[in-house]
Formats: structure tokens, C-alpha cells, sequence
């Protein structure tokens, strides 16, 4: 019983000695013929173990679409895409809203977003345009005067210039004021384009 205390002792001073870290542990009585097991792991597999366990997450990009297809945001809430611009339903609609990317109205090489906005039953259904960013579009948080939301984008796939965001919130007022502030946010963190209504 006294050896083993000694060897771990020993095998602890010659790995700091030598700058080698080392995992050391004993077998159970009686299982080992010659003594206890030890194993060194070399300081490169530490590393990249901790490398690995502390990665970075890929920031999310927006979702591709195909032209014309639909995405539920809600029951009752789709937002949809077309070369020509956003099309979007909602359950306080009686036909769908559309929001045109080729008429003039909005300079696709300059920064911006835009926000429509539906509000009844307690609910807002929440979408736009963000578009002429210089970077990855990668998330949209909006500031509402119930809270944060935070949305969805979508692009037509192979669409680098514009794309869409929707969200849905709890809203117990009809004030027109009841969303704050947009904000599209690039894959680097950093604010692609951002509305103040």
C-alpha cells in the first residue's frame, strides 16, 4: 500500500521535471501484475482538446428560399419571396401585403431596413426588407415596447442584395409606436442596418 503513494510521487516529480504533463492513475489491488498503470498525454492533445471544447459557433445565416415559397411564421402568418419582393399574410389581413425591391423605393446598395406591421388579438406579425448591407446578414432583434423579439431572416437562394425578417410578438395595444427599433445584425456581431420608427 505504501509503494504506490511513492510511484505517483515519483511519476508527478519526473513529469514536472521534464515539462510534460501527465494523467497517472492505479489499477486495483491485485489486478495489476507490475505495479500500477500510467499514462502520459502529450501536451498537443490537451490542447486540442481545449481548443475543440471552447470552439466558436458558426454564426447563422439567413434561410434560403425558393422564389414563391412559403414560410409559416405563425398560424396564420406566412412571408414569402419572389425576384420582385416580399409578400406576407397575416390572420389580420384579408389579402396578402406585398412589398416591392425593383419599383425605386428602396436603394438596394445602401444599408436599411423596413417594417410592416399587423397588430390585433393581443398579436403583432412583424416582417420587412433588409437589404445593401456590405456584409452576411445574420440575425434581427426588435425592440418592441412589450420587450425583445428576436426574428428570422430569409433570402432568395443565390440573393446576396436583400432579403426578409419576420417575427411575431405580444402586443396589448394597437399604438402605432409599439415597435422601437429594428436592427439586423451582421455574422460578425456588428449592425448591418438598423430602423428607428
Amino acid at each position: 500500500m505504501t509503494r504506490i503513494p511513492k510511484y505517483l510521487a515519483v511519476v508527478a516529480v519526473t513529469a514536472a521535471v521534464a515539462g510534460t504533463p501527465a494523467l497517472s492513475y492505479a489499477a486495483a489491488q491485485g489486478t495489476a501484475a507490475h505495479g500500477p498503470v500510467t499514462r502520459t498525454v502529450p501536451l498537443k492533445t490537451v490542447v486540442k482538446t481545449t481548443k475543440r471544447a471552447g470552439a466558436r459557433k458558426t454564426a447563422p445565416t439567413p434561410r434560403a428560399v425558393a422564389p414563391g415559397e412559403h414560410v409559416v411564421a405563425a398560424p396564420g402568418f406566412e412571408v414569402w419571396l419572389t425576384p420582385e419582393g416580399k409578400y406576407w399574410k397575416s390572420p389580420f389581413m384579408d389579402e396578402p401585403g406585398f412589398r416591392s425591391v425593383v419599383d425605386g423605393n428602396i436603394d438596394l446598395n445602401t444599408p436599411g431596413v423596413s417594417m410592416q406591421a399587423e397588430v390585433g388579438d393581443g398579436h403583432a406579425c412583424l416582417s420587412g426588407i433588409y437589404a445593401g448591407g456590405r456584409t452576411t446578414a445574420s440575425r434581427v432583434v426588435v425592440e418592441t415596447k412589450a420587450g425583445i423579439v428576436r426574428g428570422r431572416l430569409v433570402q432568395l437562394a443565390g440573393e446576396h442584395r436583400w432579403g426578409a425578417w419576420y417575427a411575431t410578438s405580444d402586443a396589448s395595444t394597437s399604438d402605432p409606436d409599439f415597435v422601437t427599433q429594428v436592427t439586423v445584425y451582421d455574422t460578425k456581431g456588428k449592425v448591418y442596418a438598423r430602423l428607428k420608427p
